[in-house]
């Protein structure tokens, strides 16, 4: 076990330039996983993740893409044993019942509509999402892309409101609607995105 990242002997984190995403790799046997290999220490590799992965994203989130008719969207997901993959970038192996997930999701909610905490912060230590390394961003996304539930209960949303629990295949999320406006700029629309939490990758890998 590696006292730093609590993963076992052998395995190390990487990041991907494609996703943008950490992943764990395993040079010796040239072995990589999304989720964490068996043996990990949750709680220390969780520490380490939110201590040295999350993504450097700018808190005022302006970043300059074509809208095109999708929406932006951040979110925080809690996975349970029922889950189409039950497991995560926090456990390697989800045993939680699903009315567990329910309470834990529920009491996240109560604290993002408090005040207490936004969702992109809960999201760092708490989503079973591999968006969580950039605080639960997904970027842009159109009719289509998303499970049908996630995409109905998205694009009801107004910019800036946050959703009740939805329930997916991958389990229950919380999501917050990105607050967006249009400019011009060199003669081209773009869109320039405000994010209450900072927001999300289209069809996360952790989903």
């Amino acid at each position: 076990m590696q006292q730093a990242t609590g993963l076992p002997a052998g395995w190390e984190v990487r990041h991907s330039n494609s996703k943008n995403l950490p992943y764990y790799f395993n040079p010796q046997t040239k072995e990589s996983k999304w989720e964490p290999p068996p043996d990990t220490d949750s709680e220390t590799l969780k520490h380490y993740m939110g201590q040295y992965h999350t993504a450097n994203l700018r808190q005022d989130g302006l970043q300059n893409q074509s809208l095109d008719g999708k929406i932006r969207c951040a979110h925080l997901l809690v996975k349970h044993r029922d889950s189409r993959r039950p497991s995560s970038w926090r456990e390697a192996q989800i045993t939680r019942s699903k009315e567990d997930a329910r309470e834990i999701v529920s009491s996240h909610e109560q604290k993002i509509r408090s005040g207490a905490t936004s969702l992109g912060e809960l999201a760092v230590t708490e989503s079973d999402c591999s968006s969580a390394r950039k605080r639960g961003d997904l970027g842009f996304f159109g009719k289509g892309d998303m499970q049908k539930e996630f995409e109905e209960a998205s694009f009801a949303l107004k910019p800036g409101e946050i959703s009740q629990v939805i329930e997916t295949a991958s389990g229950l999320h919380v999501i917050e609607r990105c607050v967006c406006h249009l400019r011009q700029r060199d003669g081209a629309r773009k869109a320039q995105a405000l994010s209450l939490s900072t927001p999300m990758l289209r069809n996360p890998a952790g989903m």
